[in-house]
């Protein structure tokens, strides 16, 4: 927690841990306020557990959330009178301390507290507010604003996986763009890791490392929230109102995961049996869940498509069934796997093999049922359930632990821009991940809509073709490059055996070996070696890096 001091009554910070609760109680802090939605990071606690840690303390939790650049007046006045209102400190916070410093300097405005000076007080806690000068001078959040926007050949949105390997593969290429990468985060996260985690192979920190030892050299890091876009002027506004303006756009902010679509599920998570390998400060619980389990009920769920890595939900079932059995305690368990979809996995080739676990296991294979609601006290499940014929039901399930895989969406300010179709990923074409309308915007990752699996190998493979379409676009590269749509999604059906699945489009299946070495539709040791001891370092030393092994691009005379 980063926190800064803004006068006697109040302090504000980035996301809060549960446990920085007990050192801002210690401080006197008896009002918390949460400036943030739930789902914006995949390590964000919801603001339910901030509330149950901060009861603990005595303190009082609010929830004010606020989207990224889209403050009302009703905002801030609702803001300035909880602080007004309460009778000793107030924290406040939200990803970075943007949005919270924000509100309090628009109240301050609307007292008549100069732009000069308001501006002057956010940099003397580490806050840059430049942009709002305007807002702050008419006293008014929704005053128009005309900073002078900072240009850039290519703009980055996203410093995950997409967003920084395509920055070094533009790098890789030429050395004379100057390229920004737009990403609030600290530290940056190997996803695919935390199904390891959660079953007990990877530790947290094997899967984390800062963002500022990722960001390529001779790339500018701008630490803000992407707040809106404007294709036709070829501009973005961050959160803090300052403009961006771009020749080309990548966006790469990967997607959200949407707790809230369950009802009860924020309440719960991480307590009385619940957890996910989808949250990094969760997959450790996921582990502790799995060693204690002696017998009962173990649910593994997974929600409508799309999702990132879509074998996660069941690779978390294997590898907790392979603990089990090799416990001798497996046949006390009642493992089931509830699937809102209708099959185990969509590309036909592989399921025979993981049926074989299936039954390994003995686990009950429920499809079409739908995680809706969650009630972790009483261990009750309501999942709505679709027949042959369409027609739905709730049925009501009892467990003593649950993995649930969270339903997921574009983030909102994607969603909610010129960029999205209708479902609110980024309309692209599928071959040259070019935007649809506006020519000078590329895609790459989880929020894109081609119909590829949402896996960090499809954006290991999408990066080196944007990179090439986008020079190409400025007239430095003679070819098209193409995407097939591959994706890698290895499926760890036991400690030590891997059914690497490999496909791309339509289901074809793209194997990056001979059979004769990996035969992917096979449980094998050296599939699980790759997982375990290769891919990590091509991950953070090769992928992220420019260093593009085994993903050069297709061409086509463009």
């Amino acid at each position: 927690m980063k926190t800064a001091t803004i006068n006697d009554k109040l302090s504000l910070s980035d996301q809060l841990l549960l446990s920085d609760i007990a050192d801002l109680a210690s401080s006197g802090v008896k009002t918390i306020i949460c400036n943030r939605p739930d789902g914006e990071d995949s390590d964000q606690l919801t603001f339910t557990e901030i509330q149950a840690a901060a009861a603990e303390h005595g303190i009082m939790a609010i929830h004010q959330a606020i989207t990224p650049g889209q403050i009302s007046g009703a905002q801030v006045d609702a803001f300035r009178q909880a602080v007004d209102e309460t009778d000793g400190k107030v924290h406040a916070y939200c990803r970075t301390g943007t949005r919270s410093i924000t509100l309090w300097s628009l109240s301050e405005a609307k007292t008549g507290v100069s732009a000069a000076t308001l501006i002057e007080r956010a940099e003397s806690v580490g806050y840059d507010l430049s942009g709002m000068a305007e807002k702050f001078a008419a006293a008014n959040p929704d005053a128009p604003r005309a900073p002078t926007p900072k240009e850039y050949d290519v703009v980055i949105v996203g410093g995950g996986a997409g967003g920084i390997s395509v920055a070094s593969s533009l790098l890789k290429r030429t050395q004379d763009l100057s390229i920004a990468i737009v990403d609030p985060a600290e530290v940056h996260y190997y996803q695919p890791g935390w199904t390891m985690v959660g079953g007990g192979v990877f530790t947290q920190e094997q899967t984390v490392k800062s963002m500022n030892s990722l960001i390529p050299s001779g790339v500018v890091w701008i630490k803000e929230a992407v707040a809106t876009f404007a294709p036709t002027s070829n501009q973005v506004t961050l959160e803090d109102a300052s403009v961006l303006q771009y020749r080309q756009l990548v966006v790469a902010p990967g997607l959200k995961l949407n707790w809230g679509a369950v009802e009860g599920l924020t309440e719960t998570l991480g307590h009385n049996g619940v957890t996910s390998n989808y949250r990094y400060d969760l997959a450790p619980y996921t582990w502790k869940l799995v060693q204690g389990l002696k017998s009962g009920k173990a649910i593994f769920t997974q929600p409508p498509m799309p999702i990132k890595c879509a074998g996660a939900p069941q690779k978390a079932m294997y590898l907790s069934s392979d603990h089990w059995l090799k416990s001798q305690v497996l046949g006390n368990i009642d493992v089931e796997f509830c699937n809102a979809g209708a099959v185990l996995f969509g590309v036909q080739e592989y399921v025979p093999a993981l049926m074989e676990y299936v039954k390994k296991y003995d686990a009950t294979l429920s499809f079409n049922h739908n995680l809706v609601k969650i009630d972790g006290p009483s261990k009750t499940a309501w999942f709505e359930v679709k027949d042959a014929e369409g027609n739905t039901q709730v049925v009501e399930k009892t467990f003593d632990m649950i993995h649930v895989c969270p339903p997921q969406c574009a983030p909102d300010f994607v969603a909610q821009s010129e960029l999205a179709d209708a479902n609110g990923w980024v309309d692209v074409d599928q071959t040259t991940l070019q935007h649809k309308r506006f020519n000078n915007v590329w895609s790459l990752g989880d929020v894109q809509n081609a119909p590829n699996a949402k896996t960090a190998a499809a954006a290991r493979v999408q990066a080196p073709i944007v990179a090439n379409n986008l020079l190409h676009e400025l007239g430095r590269e003679n070819w098209v490059a193409h995407y097939n749509g591959y994706g890698s999604c290895p499926l760890t059906v036991e400690r030590g055996k891997i059914v690497l699945a490999e496909f791309g489009y339509g289901g074809k299946l793209l194997p990056s070996f001979p059979s004769w070495v990996l035969n992917g539709r096979k449980p094998t040791r050296l599939a699980w070696w790759l997982k375990e001891i290769i891919l990590p370092p091509i991950y953070w030393k090769a992928m992220l890096r420019g260093r593009e092994w085994m993903v050069t691009p297709v061409h086509e005379k463009g």
